[in-house]
């Protein structure tokens, strides 16, 4: 069924404040307030910025709303970078421990980050040692109850950066057991035909990570860069798994001066651009 704008839904992710590393003293509280403040209706928190909230799913709900917002997702990311055959146990333990927490809020989505290179060998390897764990962690998604999605990245030492390697990890996972969780600023950066990307592979999307780049790929504020935002809004609506939401991930150097500033203005953004 297609979304129209008044099924579409903003949310924020919370890597904005974790990008600063040490500099970011605050906690998840302080996340919420400012992401609740700035009017956004949802939240995508890492693993890394749950803080004091882990494995008190209780406790995280009540602060939420508190704040006027629902977990999006829950995203969570691994030292073997998903592609080390022997960290298949352990890095899957840890998605039964997430699952638990993700279960505990009707509809969030658990995200697992992108496939990285962490060690030398055959790339084909790598694919195979991913698609394997993204596949098994489909399946835990199911027996919990959610649904579980990867989300690729541009960043240092990626598996997932071109439309070859996407087309690699989408034929080699299982369609009925992983999503895909599409990054515009990603997708550009990898020199993809974003909108092609997009509907090659819309029944695989989950929801939205918003971002943008300038034409050097360079990270720029959300609308101020090469990213056609309504166009590929208006395609990512059309997918027939895609739950409403737009989470916006803002990574610009603006955003690094004043997180809480930049992610208000990206929601100011979304309602002039798209009536979000």
């Amino acid at each position: 069924m297609t979304k129209g704008t008044s099924m579409l839904k903003p949310a924020c992710q919370t890597y904005t404040w974790e990008m600063l590393g040490d500099a970011f003293e605050g906690g998840p509280d302080d996340l919420l307030a400012s992401i609740g403040a700035a009017g956004y209706k949802g939240i995508e928190i890492t693993d890394t910025m749950i803080g004091t909230y882990a494995g008190r799913p209780a406790a995280f709900a009540e602060a939420l709303a508190q704040n006027g917002l629902v977990l999006v997702a829950f995203a969570c990311g691994s030292a073997s970078g998903f592609t080390e055959k022997a960290a298949l146990a352990g890095d899957l333990a840890m998605v039964e421990r997430a699952l638990a927490f993700t279960a505990a809020f009707p509809g969030a989505v658990l995200s697992l980050g992108s496939a990285t290179v962490m060690s030398p060998g055959p790339r084909e390897e790598k694919f195979a040692a991913a698609a394997r764990f993204y596949n098994a962690a489909g399946e835990a998604g199911r027996r919990h109850g959610v649904t579980v999605a990867f989300h690729p990245s541009s960043h240092h030492d990626t598996l997932l950066e071109t439309r070859a390697d996407y087309d690699r990890i989408m034929e080699l996972t299982d369609p009925a057991l992983i999503g895909w969780v599409p990054d515009t600023g990603h997708i550009l950066r990898g020199r993809q035909d974003i909108l092609d990307t997009l509907e090659s592979y819309s029944d695989r999307i989950r929801y939205l990570h918003l971002k943008d780049v300038d034409a050097a790929g360079r990270w720029a504020m959300l609308g101020a860069g090469a990213c056609d935002i309504p166009a590929v809004i208006a395609t990512v609506a059309k997918a027939p798994n895609f739950n409403g939401w737009l989470v916006v991930e803002e990574e610009s150097e603006e955003a690094g001066r004043d997180p809480a500033a930049a992610v208000a203005r990206n929601r100011r953004m979304l309602k002039d651009v798209v009536g979000v």
